[in-house]
């Protein structure tokens, strides 16, 4: 049967040898998928599994996995070896080999054979030991096994299918239509927005900034309003008789309302504070909360809300209970270190925040007073309070001149009261004391500026008097002074930005002055890091009326950008006619920065009309900063180019003077050449150069004596 087959992969007409011919290279044999046959006799393995042996064992079982890729014949078909040659039925092909008349055999279609023959043989084997032995392996690899996941516990399911429930209620609520809300008025009707996008805005976020969020400062306020209650009022109704059985209702409702504002805020705000951790903003909640936790700020909190009223049962109403309170300070000074931070003259509440110090003090010493009076009897001595009138306000009177000492005071007459006085004088001197000195510093920091002002302006004066400089100078100085102090607030903007880093120097100076020097025609085009980069180099100037900014024929080396004011070219044969006048957003002087040779010299007078604030460039800070920017480098020097080009049309236009008569015929020739000049004259007296010479002496005097009788006879 092989032979057959040989013969009829071997026969190849010589049309198909032309169309197709047989490559010489034999190609590995390559594996493809099993096909539906293979599948088919795999099921059917079982069932001959139970038969003792094969029926025809030699026969091998077709693997049309096994076959090559290209067949040089499409007619002959790997499965038809599967065929028994005891059947007699041969196939079409194999019945046209029987008397070949001419036979050409293939060494390709021969190797081909071979190798599926192999295969074939291998297969079989390979079934064979499967069908004797059921644990052999299968030569297909086995499938990759799939990992196991581990089961989450209940909690995290919840936790999601939550979450995912939320996620759901948001997108449908995204998709729904926007509900239209008017309010119905009686003249009019108009659209207004729903309530739940006004309560969104009313709703804390999940995390505050303590330093500058505006809705925690106000909160605070709240807070400090209710800790300076507690501060002023639970000494006072302990001392004094003020809180009665007829008033108690209304004492409970405050103290309950500041109890309430306490809670809120170690409930709310407290634990939604943002904190630093390594350089790093901590944002998320659970984290705040145990930072807040951790902190010893919870720990007052805490003990100010611990209900020691529960003594009142007891003891009655006694507002001493109450003093666990006043742990709440920190809040206190919280707000007043952020109040500062916002408020543009801090000085002045600190003026008011000393000031509220002083009085608390001599609010807890006429507290003390009184009490001391009721504990050695209202009325028993000189000392004590008497008993008429205001009780309170006598008892002030007496804190004030015991701790501010202005006053004599009735002499003490028992041991109890000689030990308070004492104490009351000793304490009264150091709280005095303390007070002023920050009183004192208060008002000093408030007038820093104002004292370098002055202590400056002296020092110059001074220096001036003692060189003898004329009264004219010293007289534009101190309008100098004082017109920068006006304008500006501070004699040098440089020094107050220079404890700020880059980039906040940057920030400022972007607010500042950005908007002047972006509106610059120079700079347009450039990259903008390189305006905000060139803010930085400038320097601010003022100058006073009359003042030359710069002079004619100087090396300009700066460029002037005007911030503030006007300022007048001049020009003429005196250099006192205006020639321009130049207001806030122009630039002069750029040819001198642009310049590729160097510094050039200045072509007018500039004077300030008025008081002038100038920005001055230096060519040397430029070109540091152009060399990060080549673009923008060529950018200016492509304008630089155009500049000069101008300047020299500009010049270059200038009227010139006629010339009468016929010599307008001759122009004026330019210089020969010295070369050419010294080979001319080599040539001796008779060379070209004499004739020429010669003739054009000739030619020009007969126009010359033309032109003299014609400008005779018109005469």
């Amino acid at each position: 049967m092989f032979s057959k087959l040989k013969s009829g992969f071997g026969k190849v007409t010589p049309q198909q040898e032309d169309e197709n011919p047989a490559p010489q290279a034999t190609p590995a044999p390559q594996r493809t998928e099993p096909s539906k046959e293979e599948a088919k006799e795999k099921e059917d393995e079982p069932k001959k599994e139970a038969e003792p042996t094969l029926a025809n064992p030699q026969q091998p079982a077709p693997d049309p996995a096994c076959a090559p890729e290209a067949a040089p014949q499409p007619q002959a078909e790997p499965a038809k070896l599967d065929e028994p040659a005891s059947n007699g039925q041969d196939s079409p092909a194999v019945q046209e080999d029987a008397h070949p008349v001419a036979t050409v055999v293939s060494e390709f279609a021969d190797t081909q054979l071979q190798d599926i023959v192999k295969r074939l043989r291998q297969r079989t084997d390979h079934f064979k030991e499967k069908l004797l032995d059921k644990d052999a392996s299968s030569p297909e690899p086995s499938p990759p096994v799939s990992p196991i996941k581990k089961k989450r516990p209940k909690k995290d399911e919840k936790k999601d299918e939550k979450k995912d429930e939320k996620e759901d209620e948001k997108k449908v609520e995204e998709a729904k239509p926007e509900e239209e809300h008017y309010c119905d008025m009686l003249c009019c009707k108009f659209k207004t927005k729903p309530l739940k996008e006004k309560l969104k805005k009313c709703r804390l976020p999940d995390s505050l900034d303590g330093c500058t969020d505006r809705r925690y400062i106000l909160w605070l306020f709240f807070v400090t309003l209710a800790f300076n209650w507690n501060c002023w009022f639970i000494p006072m109704r302990w001392a004094f008789p003020y809180q009665t059985p007829e008033n108690n209702l209304y004492w409970f409702m405050m103290d309950f309302l500041c109890d309430l504002i306490y809670l809120l805020d170690m409930l709310v705000f407290q634990p939604r504070l943002q904190f630093v951790k390594g350089g790093d903003i901590i944002y998320d909640r659970a984290e705040m909360k145990k930072h807040y936790r951790a902190s010893l700020r919870f720990r007052l909190d805490l003990i100010s809300l611990l209900p020691f009223e529960v003594f009142y049962l007891k003891f009655g109403i006694k507002s001493v209970f109450r003093a666990n309170r006043l742990m709440k300070y920190e809040s206190f000074f919280e707000f007043n270190e952020r109040l500062e931070a916002i408020l543009s003259k801090a000085y002045i509440y600190r003026v008011f925040r000393t000031t509220g110090y002083l009085l608390f003090i001599l609010h807890i010493n006429a507290c003390l007073y009184y009490w001391a009076s009721e504990y050695e009897g209202i009325g028993s001595t000189k000392w004590v309070y008497d008993g008429k009138g205001n009780n309170y306000l006598h008892c002030l009177l007496y804190a004030e001149k015991a701790l501010l000492m202005i006053a004599e005071l009735p002499y003490p007459t028992t041991q109890f009261e000689i030990i308070f006085q004492m104490t009351n004088y000793f304490f009264g001197a150091f709280f005095l004391s303390t007070i002023l000195g920050q009183m004192r510093d208060v008002i000093g920091a408030a007038t820093a500026g104002q004292t370098y002002f002055r202590s400056s302006m002296d020092n110059t004066v001074a220096y001036m008097n003692t060189y003898k400089i004329t009264k004219l100078v010293q007289n534009r100085v101190r309008t100098w002074y004082n017109y920068t102090w006006a304008s500006q607030g501070m004699l040098d903007e440089s020094e107050l930005l220079e404890e700020l880093p880059v980039s906040m120097q940057l920030a400022i100076a972007i607010d500042v002055n950005y908007s002047i020097v972006s509106n610059v025609e120079l700079f347009k085009g450039c990259d903008n890091q390189m305006i905000c980069d060139m803010l930085l180099r400038l320097k601010s100037i003022v100058y006073l009326p009359g003042d030359y900014v710069c002079k004619k024929g100087e090396i300009g080396r700066e460029m002037y950008i005007i911030k503030q004011g006007e300022v007048q070219v001049l020009g003429g044969p005196d250099g006192t006619v205006v020639l321009v006048t130049l207001r806030a957003g122009a630039v002069f002087g750029e040819i001198s920065l642009l310049a590729a040779s160097g510094g050039n010299r200045r072509t007018a007078n500039v004077v300030a009309h008025g008081f002038a604030n100038l920005f001055i460039l230096d060519k040397k800070e430029l070109n540091d900063i152009l060399v990060h920017y080549p673009d923008s480098q060529k950018v200016l020097a492509r304008k630089g180019k155009k500049l000069m080009k101008d300047k020299g049309k500009k010049d270059d236009g200038g009227p010139k003077e006629r010339t009468k008569g016929f010599t307008t015929l001759f122009s004026i020739k330019p210089e020969t050449p010295k070369l050419f000049r010294a080979f001319m004259s080599a040539k001796g007296a008779g060379g070209l150069l004499s004739r020429l010479k010669a003739e054009q002496a000739k030619v020009l005097s007969s126009f010359i004596l033309i032109e003299g009788m014609v400008s005779y006879l018109n005469g």
